[in-house]
């Protein structure tokens, strides 16, 4: 490779900007590792599905074919297991919405007034430290065991990361700039939507990522939690466990997984498309 091409690599800090072979390549480089190791944990799970667990424990570990026949391929257990995962979406996109304002607002205002972070930042802290299920009770008695039971669960399990971020985005900004934006007679306002609101972004978008993830798994401990109403994902794994419907099991996990996968990428794609070029350009 010539010097050129060398600091043409250099100089090109987005994949989209590269030659279209080029970025082929690119992406299929990126992609076999994470195939490579998928194929490692199938030929792992089918070693110890069928050489280490002899018949009568092979239920504890099925192989993967038998989870799709029995858990996708049959008509009911497909049906019951899209109906969970509609309410578990529900739930998980609900409860990231609401954390979402919550937690940006929150943020806004701490980082306006230092009393206000002195006052509310330690019992965000509390709050996130605490274990859900000393909360179960007295969730219980205020909204009981259905929708709002699960959905207030996964606010608070999801909440915490967009605080943390987006108030360490906003107290990110240059000093230099702020120093300039009062310089010009800026108020308040004007430095928090031109300035502090921007370089927060990638920060912000950060916490989206990390709380998209735990809104799922907040969805499905509050199904665990308060098993009333409708089955989400989470109340058809414990009656496929109580059963030991393993197939069932094992499918209804794999689509939990894939809705948290699904939520936080995403997010990434968003984030990106918000701040991915400027943010990228100014770190080159």
């Amino acid at each position: 490779m010539s010097v050129l091409e060398a600091s043409t690599d250099v100089a090109v800090t987005n994949v989209s900007e590269l030659p279209p072979r080029r970025r082929r390549r690119m992406r299929l480089w990126r992609a076999l590792p994470p195939i490579g190791v998928f194929a490692l944990i199938i030929g792992g799970w089918y070693t110890i599905s069928y050489y280490v667990l002899d018949d009568s424990r092979r239920f504890l570990l099925p192989p993967p074919h038998q989870i799709i026949d029995v858990g996708f391929l049959d008509p009911i257990n497909f049906q019951n297991l899209m109906r969970g995962l509609w309410l578990t979406t529900e739930v998980a996109l609900l409860g990231l919405a609401i954390a979402i304002v919550v937690g940006v607002v929150g943020a806004v205002l701490m980082s306006q007034a230092k009393w206000l972070e002195l006052s509310l930042y330690p019992w965000a802290v509390i709050l996130q430290t605490i274990p859900v299920l000393a909360l179960v009770p007295l969730i219980a008695l205020w909204t009981g065991f259905g929708f709002q039971s699960r959905l207030l669960v996964c606010v608070l399990i999801a909440l915490f990361p967009i605080i943390a971020n987006t108030l360490f985005g906003l107290q990110s900004a240059d000093a230099g700039l702020r120093d300039l934006f009062r310089l010009h007679g800026a108020g308040r306002f004007t430095r928090l939507f031109k300035l502090l609101f921007p370089a927060s972004l990638p920060a912000m978008f950060a916490g989206f990522r990390i709380s998209a993830g735990l809104s799922v798994i907040g969805a499905l401990v509050g199904d665990l939690f308060f098993k009333q109403g409708k089955p989400g994902l989470g109340i058809l794994i414990d009656v496929y466990r109580s059963r030991l419907q393993t197939e069932q099991m094992y499918a209804a996990v794999f689509l939990a997984s894939l809705l948290g996968i699904t939520v936080f990428l995403f997010f990434g794609w968003l984030g990106r498309r918000v701040v991915g070029k400027w943010y990228q350009a100014s770190r080159g």
